[in-house]
């Protein structure tokens, strides 16, 4: 018997029927699916110190049980010293099982540890169906060693889904878990 994560579990049987008797769609095949979350830390240091960026990918590879890759920089900038193909940050797109996984982790064990937590902000919707949430540290993950952390650095959770309203997207997301501040939606 193969392995199925909890939340996918979850959705199949308790979120997808939830969301189709409150938004009632005329087929089950029209209720919001998450399609990926992508995770994304911007290293604007790393332009001096290019041990860095090595570091960030150790870390986010850890985070996420993905390999983390390195995003470079499109243009010159000489205000900032930068120059084009420059290592600038590392993001990580996880899908399927893995994707599951890394959104338990982060609802049940990472999003507590956050000091003065109240609940996450429900102003990080784009229009399209998408939710971006800002971490400030990376230490909140039980993975990373605080010993071995060089430097403090936040990332962007970017939630895709396949909603075509913030309110579907909402409810979705919210049915997972995501502790939100302000449930008016």
């Amino acid at each position: 018997m193969s392995y199925t994560p909890n939340l996918k579990n979850k959705y199949r049987n308790e979120i997808k029927s939830a969301l189709l008797k409150e938004f009632q769609y005329k087929s089950p095949m029209q209720v919001p699916v998450l399609k990926k979350i992508c995770i994304n830390q911007g290293i604007g240091a790393a332009v001096s110190d290019k041990k860095m960026i090595e570091s960030a990918i150790v870390e986010m590879t850890t985070i996420t049980g993905q390999k983390a890759v390195a995003t470079k920089s499109k243009k010159d900038i000489s205000n900032f010293k930068l120059r084009k193909g420059v290592p600038i940050g590392v993001r990580v797109t996880l899908r399927g099982d893995k994707m599951y996984e890394f959104l338990e982790r982060l609802i049940v064990v990472a999003l507590p540890r956050i000091r003065d937590f109240r609940g996450i902000n429900d102003k990080g919707f784009d229009g399209y169906g998408n939710y971006t949430l800002g971490v400030t540290e990376q230490i909140i993950f039980p993975e990373i060693n605080i010993d071995k952390v060089s430097k403090i650095m936040g990332m962007d959770i970017t939630f895709v889904t396949n909603a075509p309203t913030d309110k579907e997207a909402f409810a979705l997301l919210k049915e997972f878990g995501l502790p939100f501040k302000n449930l008016k939606k």
